[in-house]
Parts: C-alpha cells; sequence; structure tokens
C-alpha cells in the first residue's frame, strides 16, 4: 500500500483485518458517506506484466467487480465500490462482523459443527447460490474461507470471481506441468481438475466439499500431498459421513454424498429446496436451535464455542419467603403462573423502586447507561461514598458509554477497564460504582463478539450485586439478563431460556406482565424456545408478547414490530410461508414509513420478505425488493 491512508481522497483505513497471498483486507470509513466499510486491497501489479497484460487484467479487475457490485442477496457480501490507486487494485465492501468457516473450525480446535447449524449453512449458502446461478454467474472458488459465519448467525459468501483473478494475476498460482492454476485443491470439483469449463455444478461440489468438512472436521481427501488431493477428487469415493459420525442423519449424509459426485450430471438439482427442508427437519428432530440468521431467524447467537471452566455458574431464582405460597403475592394471595412461567418458582416481589426500562434492541442487549446512578439502579454509594476524584471517574464512565452510543466499541472498552481498574482500587470489587464500570465493559466484549469474556463479566456482576443490592434488585436482573443474552450468542439456549424464564417471572412480580422489561424477558424467552427447534411455542409465546406490546407501546414501536418479525420467523420454520409474508410485509411498510427506507431496519425487513417471496418461488418480486435495497445503499451496513 501506499504510505497514505487515504484511498481516492475518500476511504480512510483504519486497522488491517486480514490478510493472504491475495493482498489485504482493512477496516476503513467511507468519509463521503460516513459508514464503516472493508476495503480489499490486492497485491500491486507487479513490473513482470507487459502493458498490454496490465491493460487486460485491469478490464477483467473491472468487469469482475462489475458482477460481483451487481449481486444483491442477503447471502452475498455487498460491493459498493472498486477502483485502482497508486498501482493497486482495490474493492470497496460491507463490512462484516463474524469469522469465516475455516476460523470457527479452528477455533473448535477442527470440531465437527453440530447437525443443525451444518444444516442452517447449507441451506443459506445454497439459496445465496441459487440467486447466483440463475444470473448464469459461478463462484468457482467457494471454500470454507470464502463463506462468512457473521455474528448474528447469517452466512455470506465472499470473492464472487475475484480469488480467480487474483490468481490469474500471478497472487498466489500454483502451477501443474500442463499450467493448470491448483487454486485450493480441498475443494476443487473434477472437471475443473481436468481442466474442463465450469459451471454451476461445479459449485455444488464444492458446497459438498465445504459441507462434508464441517460434519466431519475435515475435506473429504485431507490426504497432505496436492497430487493425492487431486487424485481423489477424480478417482476416489469419498468415505460416508456416518462412517464418521453414526449420529448424523441419512438425509445429511445423502446430499452432502450428492452433492460429492464424480459426474456433474449426476448431482443434485434442487439443493437450495433439499437444504431447507433438511435444516427445517434438523430444527424439529434433535431439539436443537438453529443458528441465528436461519432461514431468515432473528439474531441472537454467534458461532458455537466452548465455556471456559472459570466461569462461575448464575445464583438460583430466589425462593418465596417463608410462609408464601410458591407464586404467592406480597400479601401470600396465591396468583396463578401465566403458561410461559411453567415450571419455574416465583421469585421474591420487587419491593425496591423501579427506574425506568432501558431501551430495548432488536437483539435483545441493553444499551449502555449514561449516569452511573441509572447502572447501579439507584443504590446510594456506601459509607464513605465516592473518593476523591469521584466525578472525575463518573465523567470518564459517561465518556466510555458515548464511544459505545457512536459505535466505537473498542475505544469504549479501553475506557471503561481504566475507570474499572481505578474504580476496583478505590472502592473495592463489589462498590456499586466498580460493577458497573464492569458491567459495561462487558457490554462492549458482547458488542465486540468477544462473548465467553461477555458472560463472565456479566456473571461475576450478577453474582455481586445479588450479594450488595439483593437478587431481585433491578441491576442484578439487568445484568443476568445480559448473561442470558451471551448465552444465547454462544449457542447455549437451553441455559439461556430458563435464565430468561426466570427473569420473566421476577419481572412480572415487580412491574407487572404488561411491563416493558417483563415483555423484554419473554421476548428472549420466545427466542430461546426458537433456537431449541420448539417453534410452536415460540410463536405462541411471539403473538402473546407482540400484542401484549401492541396495547402498552403502540403497533408501530421498534420493540412491537421486532415481536411481529419473530411471529413470521417462527411462521417461516413451520413452512407457513405465506401467513409468513402476511408479517413480513407490515413489518417493512412500518419500518419504511416511521424510519425511512434508507434506514438499516427497513433494509433488513426488504431482506426479510424477499427471502420470503423466493421460498414462494415469487423470484420477479424479490428481485425487485433487492433492487429497491440496492438502489438505497445496499442494505443493511
Amino acid at each position: 500500500m501506499a504510505e497514505s491512508t487515504l484511498i481516492r481522497d475518500r476511504y480512510e483505513l483504519l486497522e488491517q483485518i486480514g490478510r493472504g497471498g491475495m493482498g489485504e483486507v482493512w477496516r476503513a470509513r467511507d468519509l463521503a458517506l460516513d459508514r464503516r466499510v472493508a476495503v480489499k486491497c490486492l497485491k500491486p501489479l507487479g513490473n513482470h506484466h507487459e502493458e498490454p497484460v496490465l491493460k487486460g487484467l485491469r478490464e477483467r479487475f473491472r468487469r469482475e467487480a462489475r458482477v460481483a457490485a451487481g449481486l444483491q442477496h442477503r447471502g452475498i457480501t455487498v460491493v459498493h465500490d472498486f477502483g485502482e490507486d497508486d498501482g493497486v487494485l482495490f474493492l470497496v465492501m460491507e463490512l462484516l462482523e463474524g469469522r469465516n468457516l475455516s476460523e470457527v473450525l479452528a477455533a473448535r480446535d477442527r470440531e465437527p459443527l453440530p447437525e443443525p447449524d451444518i444444516a442452517d449453512i447449507a441451506a443459506q449458502v445454497a439459496a445465496a447460490l441459487d440467486h447466483t446461478h440463475r444470473q448464469g454467474i459461478i463462484h468457482r472458488d467457494l471454500k470454507p474461507a470464502n463463506v462468512m459465519l457473521l455474528d448474528d448467525g447469517s452466512v455470506k459468501i465472499c470473492d464472487f470471481g475475484i480469488a480467480r483473478l487474483a490468481r490469474d494475476i500471478g497472487l498466489a498460482t500454483k502451477l501443474t506441468t500442463t499450467g493448470m492454476a491448483m487454486g485450493t485443491p480441498h475443494y476443487m470439483s473434477p472437471e475443473q481438475i481436468s481442466g474442463t469449463p465450469a459451471d454451476r455444478r461445479s459449485d455444488l461440489y464444492s458446497l459438498g466439499c465445504v459441507l462434508y468438512e464441517l460434519a466431519s472436521g475435515a475435506p473429504p481427501f485431507d490426504l497432505g500431498d496436492p497430487w493425492a488431493i487431486l487424485v481423489g477428487h477424480r478417482d476416489t469415493p469419498p468415505e460416508p459421513l456416518r462412517d464418521r459420525r453414526p449420529e448424523l442423519s441419512a438425509a445429511l449424509e445423502e446430499l452432502v454424498l450428492g452433492l460429492l459426485a464424480k459426474d456433474p450430471e449426476e448431482r443434485p438439482t434442487d439443493v437450495a429446496q433439499r437444504t431447507r427442508r433438511l435444516a427445517l427437519a434438523a430444527a424439529r428432530h434433535t431439539g436443537a436451535r438453529p443458528l441465528p440468521g436461519r432461514l431468515g431467524a432473528a439474531a441472537g447467537t454467534g458461532a458455537h464455542g466452548k465455556p471456559p471452566a472459570s466461569v462461575p455458574r448464575l445464583p438460583p431464582l430466589p425462593s418465596p419467603p417463608a410462609g408464601t405460597p410458591d407464586g404467592g403475592t406480597p400479601d401470600g394471595g396465591a396468583t396463578a403462573l401465566p403458561p410461559w412461567a411453567h415450571g419455574m418458582r416465583a421469585g421474591t416481589p420487587v419491593r425496591a423502586a423501579r427506574r425506568p426500562p432501558a431501551p430495548a434492541l432488536a437483539d435483545g442487549l441493553v444499551g449502555p447507561w449514561s449516569a452511573v446512578t441509572v447502572a447501579t439502579g439507584g443504590h446510594p454509594s456506601p459509607p464513605g461514598g465516592v473518593p476523591e476524584g469521584g466525578a472525575t471517574l463518573a465523567e470518564r464512565h459517561s465518556a466510555g458509554v458515548d464511544l459505545g452510543r457512536a459505535g466505537r466499541w473498542e475505544e469504549a472498552l479501553t475506557a471503561h477497564r481504566a475507570t474499572l481498574a481505578e474504580r476496583e482500587a478505590a472502592l473495592g470489587p463489589e462498590h456499586p460504582e466498580t460493577l458497573a464500570s464492569r458491567h459495561e465493559a462487558a457490554a462492549c466484549l458482547g458488542r465486540l463478539g468477544r462473548w465467553e469474556e461477555a458472560l463472565a463479566g456479566h456473571r461475576r456482576v450478577t453474582e455481586a450485586r445479588a450479594r450488595q443490592l439483593g437478587p431481585a434488585h433491578p441491576a442484578t436482573l439487568d445484568s443476568r439478563h445480559q448473561s442470558a443474552v451471551a448465552l444465547g450468542r454462544l449457542g447455549r439456549a437451553a441455559e439461556a431460556l430458563e435464565v430468561y424464564r426466570a427473569l420473566a417471572v421476577a419481572r412480572a412480580h415487580a412491574g407487572g406482565e404488561g411491563h416493558a422489561e417483563t415483555l423484554r424477558a419473554r421476548h428472549g424467552l420466545g427466542v430461546s424456545l426458537g433456537r431449541l427447534g420448539r417453534w410452536e411455542e415460540a410463536l405462541t409465546e411471539a403473538r402473546e408478547v407482540w400484542a401484549l406490546r401492541c396495547r402498552t407501546l403502540g403497533d408501530e414501536h421498534p420493540d412491537t414490530l421486532v415481536s411481529r418479525r419473530e411471529i413470521a420467523v417462527a411462521l417461516g420454520w413451520l413452512g407457513r410461508w405465506e401467513e409468513a409474508l402476511g408479517e413480513y410485509r407490515p413489518v417493512r411498510e412500518s419500518r419504511e414509513r416511521v424510519l425511512g427506507a434508507a434506514h438499516p431496519a427497513a433494509g433488513t425487513s426488504r431482506n426479510d420478505e424477499a427471502h420470503c417471496l423466493e421460498q414462494l418461488d415469487r423470484h420477479a418480486e424479490a428481485a425487485e425488493l433487492h433492487r429497491v435495497s440496492a438502489a438505497l445503499g445496499g442494505g443493511p451496513h
């Protein structure tokens, strides 16, 4: 790269987030539109090329970039711009927060993924490929490193045409004795190996290789030597998946082995439909919640991870006081628990003054509070008060909150950790203000996708607040809610479900069944039911929360619309796509009317509606919605 961090006087390079044989990827800011983007810079065009060749490569790059920029689908990375700066070809793309599938497997020590997650990824990738194949566009280099699993669980394919172009430029070329570019041999189709023209069926073969690796932990022909790998693809039948993992379904094995057929004519032609059915069956039959984003599901979890042994367990919901019937009211009168509280003991009624509810976000996260007294639930400081300089620390705390509100989460985390260290030294580890800083630091970790650390932080705050303020204090319940969010993000839906259920009981005792905090807990409960594949129950819960939010907040309040979207998600998972469309469309219309058509939430709703239309084979209408999003800047960023 040139010494300047500014490309074309518009894109400010902020931080390198990736590097490889093709070049570098940078987190950047588009100064013209004031938005964060990713800039992929291919290595400089070297002097070893003749000028006519360089001219051809530049034209080829422009052609491939235009094709990539013209692809508008929820499962494909949006390309905003492209060009050349000081001999460096660059692409400007949407900034994706997540990990590619190679990184996901590496983080799991090559442990295979659960079948519902494999089926979900298969369905999302197949839908994206089906979209591009209908337009006559082939990827030709599909592999785990080119498939991103975002923090919300949705999947996007990257690098349409670009990786192949990079090899042609000479950035990552390995040649056989016949001059064939080997590319990535673990995922090449037999026809690519033999040098015959590749078509959409080659992409399907590569998809089969990716799914085989997700299901077994290794590619189908993991033989070490490149030539042995190529021969394996060309001549050797892959080992059946269930020989490696007997618990996998016959349907998954049949699909993957069908995709890996040596003869392109023998590969399935209805992959998008089969993977949708497979994902739904996996969610229903295994009792496991698919990853969020699956077939348009609401955001909520990330890639599965292993919990650290040091994470403490949450304290149990407090028992009723002596003489109080289980589920009773403060004066001892028995109260029947609502259906969502089935199987739970009612907690100690909250007598403390309640603060205003937190601003609910679409993914269930709580927005950081702007004042220490709010973050601590209004609890007064213990004897001794705030130490000298406490006002300065309060200002620094508020400054960290403001950084988070501006989306500058790394800086916010640094600020909160510094304030936390000083408060802990001056006030002790369990002072309410110390806990407020620890709470905010954990919230920043979550926003940065570091969910294991966030969970540990929120649980530590929960336990300390339970001791200092009481287990039913609003601040304690806030921290407990954030622990539930983190559990969901880590794919631990069963644990999250129980925490949300307990929270809903405690919040209902404090403020009633229609209180915003009660409904926020019930929303999380419903999402967790969906993650566990219990879609009928999730649908019932979403409808009840939506009806209560309509009455208390209004039909077009953002939280009400989130609940209505959850209804549509559940209907889609139950295969009731016409009904789902009847819910997705009003949400989109409301968001466009209230927030404006260019708002990210409106873009998300257009993608939801388009996806639903695609399931109903109404592709022309879906394409029109994608075109609208493209005209407004590519949808949500």
